[in-house]
């Protein structure tokens, strides 16, 4: 299982994508949006307690240009530095689905007349789905490649509140089963480890239930602090002690441990890439320190994806 995973204790997505495209494929971030229903203060929404101005988005400058400059300016970079020649571009910024559907569809049919386009990646919420949107993402599928990933963050409504995510476990399963029996996407779910009150038994539970509802793949974040964050306020205040990345890497190595072994993994860990804003943990600016050392807690403990469930 090892060496189907290219030495590593878990099924990376990059496995998936050689698989499907027959070679490797690189993500281009790009932002159309720049609004999500919680900074819209829709239904006493507030914003997210994590969340900066730029939205989650890899690269802030990026949303000061038109789409397919972003799009030819990174796959320009991406293709130099890698030799990359196949791309997926990624709608990651703030919530893409919150927009009007013919807005959405124009900007992924001009994402997909990029030479070496060979899909779309599209970041949104659980309670911003629709029928239309569904539609047009099955559209789009039936000729090229969507994959969708939502920020479900955890399955638990307590920290789902403290978080202000707007949404509840309830919606998150109902968008789970809306996309999986209306389309034929790529459906992936991420989950935030870290957070206040948060037991191992759960985390295991998260991963159980990710099995049962047979998602494709996942991306696992760690709670970190940003500058001008309501987070921030919590951590000065001592409401939120960020996790030692030892402690990351055992809560990553329990959730592992319990996911099926056909399910890939995107990242293991988010990185702060805007490191003048990172207030804390300060390991979460460092890359592939951090991955190495995942890696090295799993293997020391005899960890890799789904050993928990033999």
């Amino acid at each position: 299982m090892i060496e189907k995973w290219k030495g590593q204790p878990y099924n990376p997505i990059s496995c998936f994508y050689e698989k499907h495209f027959g070679e490797k494929v690189y993500k281009i971030p790009v932002s159309v949006v720049d609004t999500c229903p919680n900074r819209e203060g829709l239904k006493g929404m507030e914003t997210c307690i994590f969340c900066d101005v730029w939205g989650s988005a890899a690269r802030s400058e990026a949303q000061t240009l038109p789409l397919d400059l972003q799009i030819k300016k990174y796959k320009a970079h991406i293709g130099k530095r890698f030799g990359a020649k196949k791309f997926l571009v990624y709608f990651q910024a703030y919530t893409n689905s919150f927009a009007k559907v013919q807005a959405i569809k124009e900007n992924f049919y001009r994402a997909l007349e990029h030479e070496g386009v060979a899909g779309v990646v599209v970041g949104t919420r659980p309670d911003c789905i629709s029928p239309a949107l569904l539609r047009l993402w099955q559209e789009i599928h039936e000729q090229s490649f969507v994959s969708v990933e939502l920020g479900a963050q955890t399955f638990n409504d307590a920290q789902l509140d403290y978080l202000k995510r707007g949404h509840n476990h309830a919606q998150t399963l109902k968008a789970i089963k809306r996309i999986k029996g209306e389309t034929d996407v790529d459906l992936g779910l991420h989950f935030m480890f870290g957070l206040p009150n948060e037991t191992d038994e759960e985390i295991q539970d998260f991963a159980i239930k990710t099995n049962e509802l047979k998602i494709d793949n996942v991306k696992l974040h760690n709670l970190h602090v940003l500058k001008d964050t309501p987070l921030e306020q919590d951590y000065f205040n001592n409401k939120f002690t960020p996790c030692t990345l030892e402690e990351y890497s055992r809560k990553v190595g329990i959730f592992l441990s319990h996911l099926s072994p056909d399910i890939y993994v995107h990242r293991l860990a988010a990185l702060a890439s805007r490191w003048d804003e990172l207030i804390a943990p300060s390991w979460a600016r460092k890359k592939m320190e951090t991955h190495q050392n995942i890696i090295t807690y799993m293997r020391n403990s005899e960890i890799k994806q789904g050993s928990s469930l033999h």
